[in-house]
């Protein structure tokens, strides 16, 4: 008798569950039609989780960052929001309104310049590279957008393989789908390392030159954007020559794209930098 209440009971709630999912599907289909489907809207499950463990970027943790189970690679691909959330320090994250146009220009046009272009990736690079990789055996070439250096930087190994490119490419394509192109750089010009152990633009710009990212100039936003591609060899403290050697490139990208004339692109070169801590 007990057994067939408990089942009778176990049946009424199941059902009244079951019938919950259903409201809740068909309110989704009211409100957005096929926006169910879409992989933002599954964003907003993972926040009926519990919240991830807060931990610093992959870049920054000591030995490396510690080796996932397969779930856990699979929960950070279905909630990456929730993922990317638990790396991102809230205290020196500054919005991409308050980062000046020439500081994002300068980064995209030194690091991606079809960043507004591709998904994550740049089937173009990815055959240049893929093809010098195949005659050494092994990764020697990198063909990495702003997106895949963003997901790098925050979840995974510095590790040259091939499963873990695999593993960046699949993440970028998911962040493409997840966040905005602008949400994007902004996540990125946050989270980069700068070299003189300044990581992200709000602690670099004031590090190096005592300013808020909004007060930065086309020379020192120049000078920035060059930093993240060997950060200890460009950094100003470190060589103030090879900075500004950098700079220099930096700007010629920007013409190249587009993003400044050559008049102005001159006179930012000549323009003095004053550094922080001279």
């Amino acid at each position: 008798m007990k057994k067939n209440k408990k089942k009778k009971l176990f049946w009424k709630l199941f059902r009244f569950l079951f019938f919950l999912i259903l409201i809740f599907f068909a309110a989704f289909f009211c409100a957005g039609g096929t926006s169910v489907f879409s992989p933002r809207t599954w964003q907003h499950a993972g926040d009926l989780l519990p919240a991830p463990e807060r931990q610093p970027p992959a870049l920054r943790q000591e030995g490396g960052p510690v080796q996932l189970s397969l779930a856990d690679r699979i929960g950070r691909f279905l909630f990456l929001r929730r993922a990317v959330s638990s790396r991102i320090n809230p205290d020196s994250y500054v919005p991409i309104r308050d980062i000046p146009d020439s500081m994002q220009q300068a980064i995209i046009a030194v690091e991606d310049s079809r960043f507004y272009s591709h998904h994550g990736f740049d089937p173009e690079s990815i055959i240049r590279a893929s093809l010098v990789n195949l005659q050494y055996g092994q990764i020697e070439e990198g063909a990495s957008t702003i997106t895949q250096q963003l997901v790098k930087n925050l979840f995974l190994t510095h590790e040259q393989s091939f499963g873990r490119k695999a593993e960046e490419l699949l993440l970028a394509l998911d962040m493409e789908a997840n966040y905005s192109k602008d949400e994007i750089l902004e996540l990125y010009l946050n989270t980069i390392y700068y070299g003189s152990d300044y990581y992200g633009i709000g602690p670099a710009a004031k590090g190096y030159f005592g300013k808020k990212p909004s007060e930065l100039q086309l020379p020192e936003a120049a000078m920035l954007a060059g930093l993240p591609n060997a950060p200890s060899v460009y950094s100003p403290y470190v060589d103030f020559m090879m900075a500004k050697k950098r700079q220099f490139v930096v700007i010629d990208s920007m013409v190249r794209c587009g993003f400044l004339d050559q008049d102005i692109a001159e006179s930012a070169k000549i323009k003095p930098i004053y550094l922080a801590h001279e």
